[in-house]
């Protein structure tokens, strides 16, 4: 790592949004958090969310393997693990839909419908989520305090 890359604690990487790379992105998380030192717990957390927020850009944003591009950007702080995501799927924000899910939470899953249950695990492990659409981009942001 470099003196300026350790100084600045971000790293970023552009992804294209197709399913097979699913395990490049997997493994972007991994080696952030291996190199700054978050815990396994959190690192855990965070691909978890990462591999969500993906496969729901290429599967229902897409709705398939594109060339598009999504780009992740990491950032660590004493406390936290801080998460910019952005594709170029039409635009979807994903945080209404998250509190239309957290809305109907109480029902029993038998009665739910498929699917959601992925992002109702993004709003319950990260916080502070804010969405924006700009310059042709879905953009989250997304902090995930630290367990350990």
């Amino acid at each position: 790592m470099s003196r300026s890359e350790a100084m600045s604690a971000t790293r970023e990487r552009t992804f294209r949004a197709r399913l097979d790379v699913l395990p490049e992105t997997a493994a972007f998380v991994e080696t952030f958090c291996s190199d700054y030192d978050v815990a396994s717990v959190d690192a855990l957390r965070l691909t978890l969310i990462v591999e969500e927020l993906f496969t729901n850009t290429v599967v229902h944003g897409h709705r398939g393997d594109s060339e598009a591009a999504i780009h992740v950007s990491l950032s660590v702080e004493p406390d936290a693990v801080l998460l910019a995501y952005q594709d170029e799927a039409p635009p979807h924000d994903t945080l209404t839909h998250m509190r239309a899910l957290q809305a109907d939470a109480d029902d029993t899953l038998r009665s739910r419908r498929v699917g959601g249950i992925g992002l109702l695990l993004v709003t319950h492990i990260g916080e502070g989520a804010r969405y924006a659409y700009e310059g042709g981009r879905n953009c989250l942001w997304l902090r995930l305090l630290k367990l350990r």
